[in-house]
């Protein structure tokens, strides 16, 4: 029969044991890194996200003054209204121009809103005539709104008073199928509400 010296099989052990916890110890540094490593792209995604949200809490608060303004539009009431659309200020075809008759009648405009010193709101309205196709006609509309917008800026009219808004050829005051009507139809609205 063999015989295991005592002090010979007790470091064999604590070798063995040992061993075994190096082997366990790499085992959990391993997993311990691939969960590591997984949080910091979590987290990554995480700032990805937060960065996007931001920006879009900035395009829902930049929409919201928006229709804020409008609603502040719509609720006015109606005082008067000055449209461009006289045979001295026609808007050319597919043209946002203003004459200098338009001009004219702007800058007369904008002395009267200085003058009566109200509080007032602006809705400038741009029309075309039927000719063209909606997208074009509906930018054209918003061109020519957005001209005479930048003109009474320009004269002391403020920003935060005035929206516009494109109507196209969706409201004609006049028949598209003559040269006349047409003309009649390229205008520019401006209503002034309390």
């Amino acid at each position: 029969m063999l015989k295991i010296n005592p002090a010979l099989f007790a470091a064999v052990a604590v070798t063995a044991i040992g061993l075994g916890g190096c082997a366990t110890k790499d085992y959990v540094n391993q997993q311990v890194a691939a969960v590591d490593a997984k949080a910091q792209a979590t987290q990554s995604q995480v700032n990805e996200h937060q960065t996007h949200l931001t920006k879009l809490d900035q395009t829902t608060q930049e929409a919201l003054d928006r229709a804020t303004a409008a609603g502040k539009l719509a609720e006015g009431k109606f005082l008067y209204e000055m449209v461009l659309s006289d045979d001295s200020v026609k808007f050319p075809v597919d043209s946002s121009k203003l004459s200098s008759e338009a001009e004219q009648r702007l800058q007369a405009f904008v002395d009267k809103l200085k003058t009566d010193n109200r509080n007032v709101y602006l809705e400038i309205q741009g029309h075309t005539d039927g000719t063209g196709s909606d997208a074009l006609n509906q930018r054209l509309g918003q061109q020519r709104a957005e001209t005479v917008r930048l003109f009474m800026n320009q004269h002391g009219v403020a920003l935060n008073r005035m929206s516009t808004i494109s109507y196209g050829e969706k409201d004609p005051v006049a028949s598209n199928k003559t040269r006349a009507g047409r003309a009649q139809n390229r205008r520019v609205v401006i209503v002034v509400m309390s």
